[in-house]
């Protein structure tokens, strides 16, 4: 196993809805906003941090390999795919040993790696786009906004419980950079592995609140050729086919 190239996707992500990231602040301010998204702390501007989008996207994809009903709700693991029942499948096993080989098997223990080699990807923070910000400073756009959310009484039809929600609005746009590296033969078809999870994270949606219209985007590619490769990539018929 050796290191022979490091692929770079670069582009921009454009929010198509408000996005909420939480900071993991839970101190209440009178007055303030009941959860505020994650910021920068010299600068007080949003970003996306690559842990976010890491994680949503390998667990996208690992609800789609239909390995999650063997891991009890944890992350795909080597232990895991030593199961019988998965050893029995050369499908499933195939799907999980190219989510390791692309993610990592996470934070938790002394896995047998061998095979399966270091991590592939990896994702950086996303901070906003440097032409829209100059634009959003001309324009005098808010880098954040507070969307007030609540509960319906279903008997008395009235609001309940409200609470205001920090999200970055949509149309804001971030700069991302993904690198991948190339260990070994058939590396290449794990690259497309990344792509497809990226193009179900963008059929679904990032951060918190997704179900209730939050955290919509869209990648647009530096490449030219991958943005119109990524256009056309649907992720189940290309599994339907295979």
């Amino acid at each position: 196993m050796k290191l022979s190239a490091i692929k770079k996707i670069g582009g921009t992500i454009i929010l198509k809805s408000g996005l909420h990231i939480g900071s993991g602040n839970m101190e209440m301010h009178i007055g303030g906003t009941d959860s505020p998204v994650i910021k920068h702390p010299h600068t007080l501007e949003p970003y996306i941090p690559g842990s976010s989008l890491k994680g949503k996207v390998r667990s996208l994809l690992e609800m789609e390999s239909g390995l999650m009903i063997y891991t009890s709700g944890n992350v795909i693991s080597t232990k895991i795919l030593r199961k019988e029942v998965i050893q029995k499948n050369p499908e499933l096993k195939k799907k999980g040993e190219a989510i390791i080989k692309v993610f990592g098997t996470g934070g938790g223990g002394n896995e047998d790696e061998t095979g399966l080699g270091p991590t592939r990807v990896t994702f950086a923070d996303c901070y906003l786009d440097d032409s829209w910000k100059k634009e959003a400073k001309e324009n005098r756009w808010l880098f954040t906004e507070e969307k007030s959310e609540n509960v319906i009484n279903r008997i008395k039809g009235t609001a309940d419980n409200p609470r205001f929600i920090e999200r970055v609005p949509g149309g804001t746009q971030f700069r991302f950079l993904i690198t991948f590296k190339i260990l070994q033969e058939g590396d290449d078809d794990l690259f497309n592995v990344l792509l497809r999870g990226l193009k179900l994270l963008e059929m679904d949606a990032l951060g918190g609140n997704g179900s209730r219209g939050y955290g919509r985007i869209a990648f647009k590619f530096e490449d030219e050729e991958l943005n119109n490769t990524f256009a056309e990539l649907s992720p189940f018929e290309k599994e339907k086919k295979s």
